[in-house]
């Protein structure tokens, strides 16, 4: 029975081994069948290929890219790594040498274009150092996959690939630098259009990072094959063809930073296959369709920074595929819908920087697969719900602010496993820290906003941070000296810190030498910090100190920051000189303000090149000589060149008038000098918006001709709320894209008060060229420059009339023309000016009467002493009855007569209809009446009373 039993299995086994022996020399020879054998002259070509290139790490970047040609040993070609073959021809017909380390050029004469039988071809992640895509690569009409990526191809992308008209898969992307994020691929000539147009089986299109700088052109709207289109950063433009959102198989459109790219989402009629649309940074408006359920397969909505508005739409509810939802930087409204509660798949949900309101919807709190919500920058109020500590996947919470108050126990942070990043600064809420929270120790943090939070000491939980990239807790009211233990923590990984805003007084044994080897960012300012300047690492990006007590002078070391983008020494007590070895910097630097210190000496020469990024430099109220340095004229991204209060002894720097971005230029309380002469070809200050020369020695006439060129003082046409500012990207690391803004802050007599501007509208446009000398007529000329909000010419010596077209300035509010040799009659046109606060006249030789209605009612009479022949009300001297002082129900402005004659209805019936009636019509009137025409009345009735009297 046993030996039976042992034949049976035995006879089962043999049979096994037979059929997988069958099956193993079938595949063997199915194989040696199906395997071709290459042809020698394209195995000749492959290797002619090879050999024009060198193997290099460093020309691939992807995961697993490894040197594909150094395996081509083996007689049939077909067998290559990264070699295709057709199975009955031979030919080679699929060339894979992506992320293959392939470094040098090439050009039409390269024998891979003698592949004419290729159909697939990817040189995708190599480095062919700035060569132009070749023209012969037309050649290849059998192509229908191209991919030309991210391997350094430069120049205008040829026409040729417009023949190749098979093609389904075309990507062009990513041709750029990475670090000065310069395209180097263009498509202007052929366009967008020409390019695309033979190209009607594409199914997939990316020439994200291609300079594009052109419309969307219409037809694409034809492309039914279309299923995925990438048009990332393309300096795209105009209004996008909303017929592409309906494309019956698209799945993928990314048409993302393209500021200037308009458009809005169609209404959605039938279900779409889109499984994801990235629309962040564009200029897209308009509301989220209530018909977006239709979208029921999308898995990434991106709109993040665009112009979107309105109540988040409930049908958003309905799209339960959704992993990753991006609403940020947009003007929706309202509260967070309940339906939200539905997209139980989510892992990421930004609502950031909107105008959200309510409290945070508890249910929240059971979307237990997000990694991240970003809810920062809204007006949400309320407590934080300890609920939070279900999301057991959470990464990264960020709630920032808002409005939110109550107690939030920090502790249960310590609880989530996979949680390391929190923003919790600028609400109204108050941290309760356990005394012994046993995770504390040992749970890391990556990134910790705690600023604005009544913080009076260093949390002690910080003690045990190793792993922190990001820590600011700054505007809290921490006092006394930092720690020790302090410059212990996370000293490999830390690359911001921020503890500006708060009461700290010292170091305590600070080392001269910053602690953080990889730090990036560093700010102490607005504290009260005494000592020298502490040394950052070598590739600082940010060093803010300003506004301490900090003494000394510049050290050496800071000219070795080859990546310093903004440096703010403002407001302390340094001193010494400049370093001239600031200039190492100046390709790299974007700010540099020494502002308010007490630095002699002269401006060191800061741009050596035109490569300088250079925006802003403020050296003002210092103690600094000398002249403006002629090397300035090399920073040829200037916007603000800030000088005042010091002692410098120049001529007018018209030379500067070759910067094409110069906005602000501020040179008060100097010793410059002389005459101001006509401008010069292409020296012209085109771009300029605030030009204060007071308190110099210039002379001759007003710079009068340079008019004709400040154009961006004529147009006063607001594009949003925005401010003068300089503006930078850096990439900190692959998790942090860190964006700044230096807002240009200068001190003004406006409205005549020095007062200091932290920040300056876009829109706002100023002249100040008081207390110099000055003289002749003031230009006609001035009333073209429409932006204008100040101009202040007094104290000088001009003569001549105020002329009638300052009354075309309709922005101006203040205007002060004081202690001049100016003669005439105030212009009857300047009562149209309806924002002038400001009016100075005073001192001059003007004659008649200053003119009655609007804003000149309420003018204080000093506005007008100290002009013998002017009369009025306001003055001594009376103009009497004469026709030319009309009185404020006489006058014959027409704007005030337009507008008395409309309540002069109300005032009327109250006489005819009684007492009560009148005071009550009266009220109405008054309440409805301009500010002037009310004060009018008021000074009206005085007069009555007083000839009664």
């Amino acid at each position: 029975m046993e030996l039976s039993l042992c034949l049976i299995v035995f006879h089962r086994l043999l049979i096994r081994l037979l059929l997988f022996t069958i099956f193993v020399s079938n595949i063997i020879s199915v194989a040696s069948v199906q395997q071709p054998f290459c042809h020698d002259e394209e195995k000749s070509a492959l290797l002619q290929f090879k050999e024009s290139f060198v193997i290099r790490k460093s020309a691939s970047s992807l995961e697993g890219a490894y040197p594909k040609v150094l395996e081509w040993r083996s007689s049939n070609c077909c067998l290559w790594d990264g070699i295709d073959c057709d199975v009955k021809t031979g030919h080679v017909i699929g060339l894979d040498l992506s992320s293959s380390f392939l470094y040098g050029s090439i050009n039409s004469t390269s024998a891979l274009f003698s592949l004419v039988h290729l159909q697939m071809l990817s040189l995708s992640d190599n480095d062919f150092n700035f060569s132009q895509i070749p023209a012969a690569i037309g050649q290849l009409s059998c192509l229908t996959y191209l991919d030309l990526s991210g391997s350094v191809f430069h120049g205008q992308v040829p026409l040729a690939i417009s023949n190749l008209t098979k093609l389904s898969f075309l990507d062009l992307c990513c041709n750029y630098g990475p670090e000065t994020e310069e395209k180097f691929l263009q498509l202007r000539n052929p366009n967008f259009k020409t390019l695309v147009q033979n190209l009607s089986s594409l199914e997939v299109l990316s020439l994200s990072y291609v300079d594009i700088s052109s419309e969307v052109p219409n037809l694409l709207a034809n492309f039914t094959s279309f299923t995925k289109l990438y048009l990332k950063d393309c300096e795209l433009y105009g209004d996008f063809p909303a017929k592409i959102f309906q494309l019956p198989n698209l799945q993928t459109l990314s048409v993302c930073v393209n500021e200037n790219l308009t458009g809005s989402l169609p209404e959605f009629h039938r279900r779409s296959p889109i499984t994801t649309l990235r629309l962040w940074d564009t200029k897209f408006f308009g509301s989220l369709p209530y018909s977006i359920e239709k979208l029921n397969s999308l898995r990434t909505l991106d709109v993040r920074k665009s112009n979107f508005s309105g109540p988040i739409p409930l049908s958003l509810g309905k799209l339960t595929q959704l992993t990753y939802l991006d609403l940020g930087i947009n003007n929706f409204n309202g509260d967070i819908p309940s339906s939200l509660q539905n997209l139980t798949d989510l892992t990421v949900l930004s609502l950031c920087d909107n105008q959200i309101t309510g409290p945070i919807p508890p249910w929240l709190w059971n979307l237990t697969k997000l990694a991240l919500i970003d809810l920062q920058d809204n007006q949400l109020h309320g407590p934080i719900s300890q609920s939070l500590s279900m999301l057991v996947n959470l990464e990264a919470l960020y709630v920032n602010e808002n409005h939110l108050s109550g107690n939030l126990k920090f502790d249960m942070f310590f609880n989530m496993k996979n949680f390391t990043s929190l923003r919790l600064g600028r609400n109204n809420l108050s941290l309760i820290f356990g005394k012994a929270n046993r995770n504390a120790t040992s749970h890391k943090f990556k990134y910790l906003d705690l600023s604005s939070l009544k913080l009076r000491k260093f949390p002690h939980f910080l003690k045990h941070q190793s792993e922190l990239e990001w820590l600011e807790l700054a505007g809290n009211k921490i006092t006394g000296q930092i720690p020790n233990w302090m410059w212990n923590i996370s000293t490999d990984t830390l690359i911001a810190f921020d503890i500006g805003n708060n009461l700290l007084t010292s170091f305590n044994q600070f080392p001269v030498v910053l602690p953080w080897v990889n730090l990036k960012i560093f700010d102490i300012s607005f504290n009260m910090f005494q000592g020298s300047l502490p040394i950052p690492p070598p590739f600082i990006v940010r060093y803010d100190v300003s506004s301490n007590m900090l003494t000394g002078e510049i050290a050496l070391l800071f000219c070795n920051m080859s990546s310093l983008y903004s440096l703010d020494l403002s407001n302390n007590y340094l001193g010494g000189i400049i370093p001239k070895c600031l200039r190492n910097s100046s390709n790299s630097l974007v700010v540099l303000n020494l502002r308010n210190n007490s630095f002699h000496g002269i401006i060191p020469q800061l741009c050596s090149s035109n490569a300088s990024q250079l925006k802003m430099i403020d050296v003002s109220y210092n103690q600094l000589q000398g002249k403006l340095p002629r090397s300035l004229s090399n920073c040829s991204m200037l916007e603000a060149i800030v000088v005042s209060n010091n002692q410098l002894h120049d001529s007018f720097p018209s030379w500067l008038g070759s910067l094409l971005e110069l906005k602000l230029l501020i040179l008060h309380h100097n010793g410059f000098y002389g005459t101001i002469e006509k401008p010069k070809k292409d020296l012209n200050f085109s771009n300029l918006r605030v030009l204060d020369l007071s308190s110099n020695n210039f002379s001759g006439e007003l710079p009068s001709q340079y008019i004709f060129n400040w154009n961006a003082m004529k147009s006063n046409k607001a594009n949003g709320l925005r401010y003068m500012s300089a503006k930078w990207n850096f990439t900190l690391t692959q998790h942090f894209f860190y964006g700044d803004r230096g807002r240009y802050g200068i001190t003004i007599m406006y409205k005549g008060v020095a007062t200091y501007y932290k920040a300056i509208q876009d829109i706002f446009a100023f002249i100040d060229l008081s207390d110099n000398r000055f003289e002749g007529e003031i230009s006609d000329l001035f009333g073209n420059l429409k932006a204008l909000h100040s101009l202040n010419l007094s104290n000088n010596r001009l003569t001549g009339c105020i002329p009638s077209s300052l009354g075309n300035l309709s922005e101006l509010e203040s205007l002060d023309l004081s202690r001049n040799n100016l003669s005439c009659q105030i212009p009857q046109e300047l009562k149209q000016l309806g924002f002038l606060e400001i009016f100075n006249v005073s001192h001059n030789n003007l004659t008649g009467p200053i003119p009655q209605g609007n804003q000149f009612n309420v003018f204080d009479n000093s506005s007008f002493f100290g002009n013998p022949e002017l009369c009025g009300d306001l003055l001594p001297k009376k103009c009497g009855n004469s026709e030319s002082s009309p009185s404020p129900f006489e006058e014959d402005h027409e704007d005030s007569k337009s507008v008395f004659k409309k309540y002069w209805i109300f005032i009327l019936a109250g006489y005819i209809s009684g007492l009560v009636v009148g005071v009550v019509l009266a009220d109405i009137a008054m309440k409805r009446m301009p500010k002037w025409l009310v004060e009018m009345l008021s000074k009206r009735r005085k007069g009555r009373r007083g000839q009664r009297t």
